[in-house]
């Protein structure tokens, strides 16, 4: 009846790694039963026993026991209550065994009882044979419901198995029967999850002409989607439609927070405060998040304290966001010192909470403490991951460290952790800043080899090493070899490419590369801008240099402090002071440029050069009235000079001037 012709849905059933076989034999001491013709057990009994037995092999025995000795005839309900807690242990094959038994007594399975069954399926990611189940229901006695259907469409979803959702439905509508909330809630995550929001909205219209009025759930659902998507304000336009819940304001405030619209995600809190709607933990906890990310994390201590006034308890995510600000603000102490706090206050720390404490302290260059925090995490119970392992040796690698590094690399191996790609190339970074360049590149090797296939940063990284020693030769042939590995090379592997050739005034060949970028129609970023243009400037070429400079500006990408600097200390190396001051002068004055130390020092070079100190001294008291100030490079190119000037002792004066010192 329920098996559709033409359908495959005849599925082999897969056995339980951890089932064994279960049969109902008399394999223990037979309970006594003195009178054979009444059963010794009330059936109030048995369910007490069952219910209250927490060892599943105990009470598995008794189960058997019981009913081998004929103490007992087991009823719909003690059949129930045995399935029910076989299913919170993801027992399949005894479950099955004992709806066989039901079918052999002709015990009818109730509603409830296919119910969880279908969810031990669910529980342990078997949907499609939960759905076998289902199109066997009429063998166990038992007739399809709306609320049976919501669990196999329940199932489905939770393994995103889209294709199977609509037949279900379509199913469930021929017998008969009228979805209700709950089976258009998982219609609308199982829309939303498949990119269909727009269907999704349809559906919702269609839920209230059907006289089923969408709940909390169903808004959430879409708003949710909808801003996970980046489309805010179109959330935002559909909860006006509604009155909006906690879930809703807390979708909403999390997708203006990725948006970097605190602001407005902060006029939420206070719209939440206007209509009685207390904000909870996820609340607050997503608000102090977006604020540390940006650098706010004062502010976001001020909603911490809201929090306490207000009575929410902040959880391990809240501490962690804070870490994690104060961490980026380089505030170590005040990190270490907060997550002393968390621990004291009883908040046991999470392998996600450990991950941002050990991200921190390496990205501020304490890696022995990060070492410490690891170990104290193992004594704790939690086994750091491979993004904790991989975090490590980048710290390391950042330091220079190969030993620090080869380590925890064979920590993390002797424990079992697999490397995936990132620790992998983290490992090759930390072998190039060692110039181990052949042990680099055999360790890409052994990535294929093991299952784990490089990627472009993984080979980015080795062209990096490789140009910044000057194997620039040997650079290009890995580019070469990316293809083989079926890489295709981004923009940052031109960069590291050209910057290498251009040190090595290897012109021609860059040339060639920036060419086969321009076949290739690769769009340019400012690296890359400035990478060619100190390359064109380098090999005597100002002119093709501003042309260079004119293509950003044509196409949007501003110049920043690298790429003044660099025309300007082009003009002053050949010579041509006058226009790199007229430069100097043009771009200063429209504000879109603040020159730095570095511009500075290379003006008065190249005006000490071919000017006189005077005019350089010019300088030195307009750098000092912006408030730039000068640095060791800056006072050397001035002492040369004067030594060069011999005897005209008149500019020192005016240096004393400047610096107070009479």
């Amino acid at each position: 009846m329920y098996l559709k012709e033409g359908r495959s849905l005849a599925l082999k059933l897969r056995k339980s790694p951890m089932a064994k076989p279960f049969f109902l034999l008399n394999t223990t001491k037979p309970i006594p039963n003195p009178n054979d013709s009444e059963p010794v057990f009330k059936e109030s009994d048995v369910l007490k026993r069952l219910n209250q037995e927490p060892d599943l092999a105990l009470a598995m025995d008794f189960f058997k026991s019981i009913s081998n000795s004929g103490a007992f005839s087991h009823t719909p309900l003690t059949y129930h209550a045995m399935i029910d807690k076989l299913s919170r242990h993801g027992q399949i094959d005894r479950i099955q065994y004992l709806l066989h038994q039901m079918k052999l007594q002709g015990i009818a399975c109730s509603e409830d009882l296919f119910v969880t069954v279908i969810n031990s399926y669910r529980q342990i990611g078997w949907a499609e044979e939960a759905l076998k189940m289902f199109y066997r229901i009429s063998e166990f006695g038992c007739k399809p419901t709306v609320r049976i259907y919501n669990h196999v469409l329940d199932a489905l979803l939770s393994e995103n198995r889209f294709n199977m959702i609509n037949p279900v439905y379509t199913n469930m509508k021929r017998d008969g029967l009228v979805p209700n909330v709950f089976t258009y809630n998982v219609l609308l995550k199982a829309l939303c999850k498949n990119d269909r929001v727009d269907n999704a909205r349809k559906l919702l219209v269609e839920m209230s002409k059907r006289g089923c009025s969408p709940d909390a759930v169903s808004y959430t659902t879409i708003v949710s989607s909808l801003c996970t998507r980046r489309k805010v304000d179109e959330a935002r336009a559909l909860a006006v439609g509604f009155e909006p819940v906690l879930p809703v304001y807390n979708a909403l405030i999390n997708g203006l927070c990725k948006e970097n619209r605190i602001e407005e995600a902060l006029g939420l809190l206070g719209e939440m405060a206007d209509k009685g709607i207390h904000p909870n933990v996820i609340t607050y906890s997503t608000v102090i998040s977006s604020l540390s990310d940006v650098g706010c994390v004062n502010l976001s201590l001020a909603i911490l304290c809201k929090m306490f006034v207000k009575g929410c308890d902040p959880n391990v995510h809240t501490f962690s966001s804070l870490i994690k600000g104060l961490f980026l603000e380089g505030r170590v102490l005040e990190a270490l010192e907060l997550w002393d706090r968390m621990i004291s206050e009883g908040f046991q720390p999470n392998v996600v909470a450990y991950s941002t404490l050990i991200h921190g302290l390496c990205s501020t260059t304490n890696v022995d403490k990060a070492v410490s925090i690891v170990h104290q995490m193992e004594r704790n119970g939690c086994s750091p991951n491979v993004t904790i392992y991989s975090t490590l040796i980048d710290g390391f690698a950042k330091a220079g460290d190969l030993f620090g590094a080869s380590e925890t690399w064979n920590n993390m191996m002797r424990r079992g952790c697999r490397p995936n790609v990132v620790v992998y190339t983290c490992m090759v970074d930390v072998l190039c800043r060692n110039s181990m360049f052949k042990r680099a590149y055999f360790l890409i090797e052994n990535m294929n080899a093991e299952g784990c296939p490089p990627n472009t940063i993984t080979f980015n990284t080795l062209i990096k090493g490789l140009c910044g020693s000057g194997n620039v030769e040997w650079a290009l042939k890995v580019l070469d070899e990316m293809r083989r590995y079926g890489c295709s090379p981004n923009i940052t592997t031109y960069n590291e490419l050209l910057d290498g050739l251009f040190k090595m005034n290897r012109f021609k060949d860059a040339f060639g590369l920036i060419r086969e970028m321009k076949e290739r129609e690769m769009e340019l970023n400012l690296v890359t801008c400035n990478t060619i243009l100190y390359g064109f400037c380098h090999a005597g070429l100002p002119e093709k240099a501003l042309q260079i400079v004119g293509k950003m500006l044509v196409g949007g990408e501003k110049p920043d402090a690298i790429t003044y600097n660099t025309l300007i200390y082009a003009y002053c190396k050949q010579d041509r002071v006058r226009t790199a001051i007229q430069l100097f002068e043009r771009i200063g004055s429209s504000k879109k440029w603040r020159p730095d130390v570095m511009t500075y020092t290379s003006l008065m070079w190249g005006i000490c050069n071919s000017i006189g100190l005077e005019e350089a001294i010019v300088y030195l008291q307009k750098m000092v009235s912006e408030g730039v100030w000068p640095n060791f490079a800056t006072w050397n190119v001035l002492v040369r000079c004067f030594f060069n000037t011999l005897g005209h002792l008149g500019p020192i004066h005016v240096v004393d001037d400047i610096l107070g010192k009479g």
